[in-house]
């Protein structure tokens, strides 16, 4: 993780970068089922699970977010600030097991209310090992402009 200053002028429509992967675990779900209070037997109940229709215990949705969100924590950009996520959809099942990668692309760049600032949206894609998409949202940031 390091600083890197972007301005808003910086950002270009349909740059997209590209993280590292990271295998989901049973460890993680009963961790974010500890910090969430989600004991739904959907994520912790194998036997249960069995009689569904995916046949085995799916991730949580948020867990998925959260993970997929802190792959793409690689920088920090003192002239941004996230204004929070929309259009958040949970695409495909998660399951113990799966790896999953983010793809950020640069979809939309507006002026903002406020003099000096503007709004980039960045879509996000959670993508598994088999090139699904598995989650995808927007994030809203508050970019200060250069001038």
């Amino acid at each position: 993780m390091y600083f890197k200053s972007t301005f808003f002028e910086d950002y270009t429509l349909g740059e997209k970068r590209v993280t590292l992967g990271r295998t989901i675990t049973e460890t993680d779900f009963v961790v974010h089922a500890g910090h969430t209070g989600d004991f739904f037997p959907h994520h912790l109940d194998a036997e249960w699970c069995k009689t569904q229709p995916f046949g085995q215990r799916i991730a949580h949705g948020t867990m998925i977010f959260s993970i997929g969100i802190g792959l793409t924590a690689s920088e920090i950009n003192p002239e941004a600030f996230s204004k929070g996520y929309d259009r958040l959809r949970f695409v495909k099942p998660v399951f113990i097991g799966n790896t999953i990668h983010s793809e950020v692309t640069i979809s939309n760049k507006e002026e903002g209310k406020k003099p000096g600032y503007g709004t980039v949206t960045e879509h996000v894609e959670v993508i598994n090992e088999h090139g699904e998409v598995v989650l995808a949202c927007d994030h809203l940031l508050v970019v200060k402009l250069r001038a």
